[in-house]
């Protein structure tokens, strides 16, 4: 199980720890910031049973990393992690309700799912979202797994024009290979959309990229987040050196 680890953020003096949630009660605490950021700040209609919480089926099924304040004892960020044990357990990945993911079926026994990654608006200096990092480095050196899979969005606030633009951009450098595509189930008709005006790159989709991802895909539309998603698959072994000796160099121990 991870361990907790501080670092120090300079110009507050902040003390940051991430860990596996370890009890329900911290998983609630990461499924009410997922809340605050999905639904109060972005305006996501969140399929949830309880007030002020989002959760879907997936969750139960799920480990969960998160990232605490020390100093104030609040969680701040979090990302979700789906093994593959636990996707067979569950019949499948939530990406899949998506995409059609049949030609990744030769990673599945060592491809681990990431998502409903969310970071506290006071937090987002990039020392919060590194932990989260190093926590899912670890997570799969430990657990001996080779890719990570994951959506990433970008909003559809403006009908979207900056989503169709920055896939028109993207996608020549960092398109998988064609025996990694997936097909999305809502198509997002980017063609049309594209309107070569600036898009800006979200730091998730910057995080996967300095990695090494693949972009698998044309994205798909997700009507309930109003996003357009990016199915990303990172290999561990192709990740950049530099960043990868940072996330896995042992700075999130093992117990």
């Amino acid at each position: 199980m991870l361990q907790l680890q501080t670092v120090a953020k300079a110009a507050t003096n902040t003390r940051l720890a991430v860990a596996l949630a370890s009890s329900k009660s911290e998983i609630i605490e990461a499924q009410r910031l997922r809340y605050q950021v999905f639904a109060e700040e972005q305006g996501a209609r969140l399929q949830t049973g309880r007030a002020g919480i989002d959760e879907d089926r997936f969750d139960a099924y799920c480990d969960h990393l998160i990232v605490r304040d020390l100093s104030t004892d609040e969680v701040v960020g979090t990302y979700r992690v789906l093994s593959p044990q636990a996707a067979l357990a569950i019949g499948g990945y939530y990406s899949e309700q998506e995409f059609d993911l049949s030609r990744l079926a030769p990673l599945r026994a060592g491809l681990v799912e990431v998502g409903r990654s969310c970071i506290h608006a006071s937090y987002r200096t990039g020392a919060a979202i590194g932990l989260l990092w190093s926590g899912l480095a670890r997570y799969m050196r430990e657990g001996g797994y080779s890719h990570v899979v994951g959506c990433a969005s970008i909003s559809m606030a403006d009908g979207g024009h900056a989503a169709a633009n920055l896939y028109r951009r993207l996608g020549a450098a960092h398109l998988s290979p064609r025996e990694y595509r997936v097909f999305p189930r809502c198509h997002l008709p980017f063609g049309a959309l594209a309107d070569h005006g600036e898009c800006y790159v979200p730091p998730l989709i910057k995080g996967y990229l300095r990695l090494g991802a693949y972009i698998c895909g044309e994205p798909a539309w997700d009507p309930d987040f109003n996003t357009a998603d990016l199915l990303m698959l990172l290999s561990m072994a192709r990740m950049d050196s530099r960043y990868g000796r940072h996330y896995l160099r042992g700075d999130v121990r093992a117990a």
